[in-house]
């Protein structure tokens, strides 16, 4: 699918990952809904892409589709693609050192990393099975962000591991669901990149991590990720997988 001319909706767009991904896509000739929790840096992504704003916690269904009728009212259009760059990751142990259970942290991480990527895609992809297809039939694609931890959880990553995992195995299924409709579902396990998340770590923290990383020996770099999302867009036989994009890393127990 050409980027040019069709909608693209980013969730987490605020920043990280899925501001990298605004602004690339973007360039490229799409009109942006960038949908963040955070109004005012949905609000900065959307000026710096010519785009449109939404503000929604991707957790909560009726939010995520109120913000999916706001989007398309102003683009004009519904999304052919959709990019769920939302995510947290706090890190907890399952039992803590005084006994305490993090269910309740596991159940926010689920929330937002899993059932608001789920929610996002539903629908979404409710919108796109009503556009006219495309060159070979196609009507959209989903690209969901999982991450290497779903092969490769660090300790105090339980939470975070399940959800990412649960992202990348609904590819499949969810890619077979919508193959007769032509809409196309992939999601990518990013390594460790330059985001927010990352750069509030401690300098010698950050010198260690990337220490791991066998080539290149660095952190990815967002528009790294943005350059994926758009191979993704443009190459029609990508489906129903998990794309590591990581520098050969493998994370170690911590």
């Amino acid at each position: 699918m050409e980027l040019n001319g069709h909608v693209a909706l980013i969730t987490g767009a605020g920043s990280g990952l899925g501001a990298a991904t605004a602004r690339h896509l973007a360039a490229c000739g799409a009109t942006i809904i960038a949908l963040d929790f955070d109004a005012t840096r949905a609000k900065a992504t959307a000026e710096a892409t010519g785009g449109h704003a939404v503000v929604a916690d991707v957790a909560d269904t009726g939010a995520v589709e109120q913000a999916l009728r706001e989007g398309i009212a102003a683009a004009g259009q519904a999304p052919r693609i959709v990019v769920n760059c939302a995510g947290i990751a706090p890190a907890a142990r399952v039992v803590g050192r005084e006994g305490k259970l993090s269910t309740d942290l596991f159940r926010q991480v689920i929330g937002v990393n899993l059932i608001g990527t789920y929610n996002v895609m539903s629908a979404a992809t409710r919108e796109m099975l009503v556009l006219d297809p495309l060159e070979d039939g196609e009507r959209g694609v989903v690209i969901n962000t999982a991450s290497i931890a779903y092969e490769d959880g660090q300790f105090g990553q339980t939470a975070y591991a399940a959800s990412k995992g649960g992202v990348a195995a609904m590819s499949l299924p969810a890619a077979r669901e919508f193959a007769k409709s032509g809409i196309r579902v992939i999601a990518i396990a990013p390594g460790l990149f330059h985001t927010p998340m990352m750069e509030s770590l401690p300098e010698e923290t950050t010198a260690a991590i990337t220490a791991n990383i066998p080539f290149p020996a660095r952190l990815g770099d967002p528009e790294e990720y943005a350059a994926l999302v758009e191979h993704i867009v443009r190459n029609r036989f990508l489906n129903a997988t998990t794309i590591r994009l990581d520098g050969a890393t493998r994370l170690p127990p911590r």
